[in-house]
């Protein structure tokens, strides 16, 4: 089983131009989008978070139990849902504006056991940022990187949400030892300074940086680079994007029984150009229809 852990929240998406556009509620966060995109994959996945009792936070379960994601170990709060507000422009790309106050998920603690069967547990986005949760889901990252669990990290920076960009890069540093595999955009890259091979240097056992149409790119710990190209598409958003490729890595480590350090070492030209081509069609088809729809397995054939 692959954990995921993290926010749920409703992303509010305009259906128009300007302002005043209405906006349309959408299940999301980048945590829960990775888990809904697992379940549809096919992989054994479990939710670790905090959601709230109101009507959104029903929703946000209610899409992971319809693609099959264990959501028995979320806790629950009577505290409001987080709110994102998007905005998409002409390219596309979204950005985010967050009602976070108060939410349900802030209040998350880390759990004393996770399931029997976790192999990888996902961690990422607004939920390391906000405290005190973030402090709750640093300690489990440790906690599982400590049993020996492959853990995977993507930061997914909202820099609207960090008061110190200082303090959080240093702190981005200071979880790198507990980290196996790391992804992140360019930009995130850039906005939080180093280089992969430092970061590789700090404990993870590669780093997958995505480019958006143009591709990704995975550095591994022998030297080695190992890049493909985007897949062609006519983009409608690209909400949901890079969670999409964080579930199809997983989901296809998995498929290799490669969800350890060692396993990773062994992929190879062959297994990693396979992995991240199946990631790049993955993020395609999310990226060809509005809000963070991820594809089935179907969709997608076999990895």
């Amino acid at each position: 089983m692959i954990v995921v852990a993290g926010e749920a929240l409703i992303d509010l998406v305009p259906q128009g131009t300007g302002a005043l556009a209405g906006l349309k509620p959408a299940l999301g966060g980048g945590p829960y989008n990775t888990a809904l995109a697992l379940g549809r994959l096919g992989s054994p996945t479990a939710f670790c978070s905090r959601t709230s009792h109101d009507a959104f936070g029903e929703a946000l379960l209610d899409g992971l139990r319809g693609a099959g994601v264990d959501v028995s170990g979320v806790q629950r709060g009577t505290e409001p849902t987080t709110l994102a507000v998007a905005t998409v422009d002409g390219n596309g790309s979204a950005a985010y504006s967050f009602y976070v106050e108060g939410t349900a998920d802030r209040l998350f603690a880390a759990p004393a056991v996770l399931p029997a069967t976790a192999r990888a547990v996902s961690f990422g986005t607004c939920s390391l940022v906000l405290e005190p949760g973030a402090s709750a889901y640093e300690e489990l990252m440790r906690s599982a990187a400590g049993q020996g669990l492959f853990t995977a990290l993507d930061p997914n920076i909202r820099a609207g949400l960090i008061p110190d960009a200082d303090a959080y890069r240093e702190r981005f540093k200071g979880w790198l030892p507990s980290v196996t595999l790391l992804k992140l955009s360019a930009e995130d890259a850039e906005w939080l300074g180093g280089t992969p091979r430092e970061w590789l240097a700090a404990g993870p056992s590669a780093v997958v940086i995505t480019r958006g149409g143009d591709g990704l790119t995975v550095f591994t710990r022998d030297g080695v680079e190992h890049s493909v190209p985007g897949e062609k598409v006519e983009v409608v958003d690209t909400i949901g994007a890079g969670d999409t490729v964080n579930a199809a890595l997983l989901h296809g480590l998995s498929a290799q029984d490669a969800l350890s350090p060692e396993a990773l070492a062994g992929l190879g030209a062959d297994g990693w150009t396979r992995l991240l081509r199946f990631a790049a069609r993955a993020a395609a088809i999310t990226c060809s229809r509005a809000g963070a729809e991820p594809p089935f397995a179907a969709e997608l054939g076999e990895f």
